[in-house]
């Protein structure tokens, strides 16, 4: 994994060997306050229970979370975090992470309503739904809608196309999920073939990807393919119910042939909205455009005079499962912003976006030098 000749004992040694993980030129100069106080960069690739495994220049060591653990759950270590560790001790403990430019966030079934971060700093969301089993149009645009509001960019991928031998059924399947995903490119692909992988690879190159989805979605085997190895273990869909187990309990992040690190997850059964109303705007995108036609700003798209959202109904312009999910989505977001404190989360996630475009630019200026 690392280059025995490289002189990490550089600044510019250590940041070629973070490089393969994403560090750029903009996490050197969040982290510049830190490299004064004699502190190293290293980027968090797995947590459990308090500690951390963090890949750094020197390769991967073993950190204690202790100063970093404060009461909001959303502000914890989290695997993605760029983070401060001590450059020796026993053991050593991150001292802090640095700001997150995207975070992955799902509500928790607490009856607190809380929030749990699942993945920071990810470009590319990568959404599995398995074409082994009938297709839930609702639980994907749910997973679409807490994507789009994470600050990275969303990609359906329907595994286990092999499974759908007709190419017209195949086509007719991508369309349905592409008519629940606008403006979000849809996969179909075959780890066991290995058909359309090339594709998924190119897209996810460069950046940081996480693999979501529910059990049984077949990440796993997706994973080892994007790896090009058998990093994470696979187990069989349970034939009586069609029900996948949990093979991966905690989240991974590691380093793809091709370029980039993709973060697989532990199958999610619940997937919970948190503050996430830019994000269901983006999957309805079409009914929020539609909503800018009605008579009354504030219209309810059910019964009132001059509704465009009706007339789109009416027409058959727009579906009726569309509209009902959109408004179990905005229901439920709407609970939970009313149980929280909304200015809060809007002022945190509107900093990771501005932090997000900002790395994104420096990103394509490097890649611009490069050609």
């Amino acid at each position: 994994m690392f280059n025995a000749s490289l002189d990490t004992s550089s600044p510019s040694g250590a940041q070629q060997v973070l490089a393969a993980y994403g560090w750029d030129e903009g996490w050197e100069a969040e982290f510049a306050p830190y490299a004064a106080q004699e502190l190293v960069p290293g980027r968090v690739v797995r947590v459990d229970r308090g500690q951390c495994d963090v890949v750094t220049a020197d390769g991967v060591l073993r950190a204690d979370t202790a100063f970093v653990t404060p009461h909001d759950p959303l502000r914890v270590v989290c695997t993605g975090d760029w983070v401060a560790v001590e450059a020796d001790g026993n053991p050593r403990y991150v001292r802090t992470y640095l700001p997150r430019r995207t975070a992955f966030v799902r509500s928790t079934s607490s009856k607190r309503s809380e929030g749990q971060i699942l993945a920071a700093n990810v470009d590319h969301a990568i959404v599995a739904v398995s074409l082994a089993a009938e297709l839930e149009l609702a639980r994907i645009e749910r997973f679409l809608a807490l994507a789009w509001e994470s600050g990275a960019q969303p990609l359906v991928v329907l595994t286990k196309a092999d499974l759908v031998p007709d190419p017209v059924t195949l086509a007719h399947l991508v369309q349905d999920v592409e008519t629940a995903a606008p403006g979000v490119p849809v996969l179909s692909v075959s780890a066991e073939q290995g058909e359309g992988l090339d594709v998924l690879a190119a897209v996810v190159a460069g950046g940081t990807a996480v693999l979501l989805g529910q059990s049984g979605a077949g990440k796993s085997t997706l994973a080892n393919a994007l790896l090009g190895e058998d990093t994470m273990d696979v187990q069989a869909v349970r034939d009586v119910d069609g029900k996948g187990r949990h093979t991966t309990t905690t989240r991974n992040l590691l380093v793809m042939p091709g370029g980039g690190v993709l973060i697989d997850t532990p199958g999610l059964r619940g997937v919970g909205l948190w503050d996430a109303s830019t994000g269901v705007g983006q999957v309805f995108a079409e009914i929020e455009e539609l909503a800018r036609g009605c008579r009354f700003h504030d219209c309810a798209h059910e019964s009132e005079p001059g509704c465009a959202v009706v007339v789109a109904i009416d027409t058959g312009e727009l579906s009726v499962r569309r509209l009902e999910s959109y408004r179990k989505l905005m229901r439920e977001n709407q609970r939970i912003i009313a149980k929280t404190d909304a200015r809060a989360r809007a002022e945190l996630r509107k900093e990771w976006k501005r932090r997000g475009a900002i790395g994104k630019a420096a990103m394509e200026a490097k890649r611009g030098r490069v050609r």
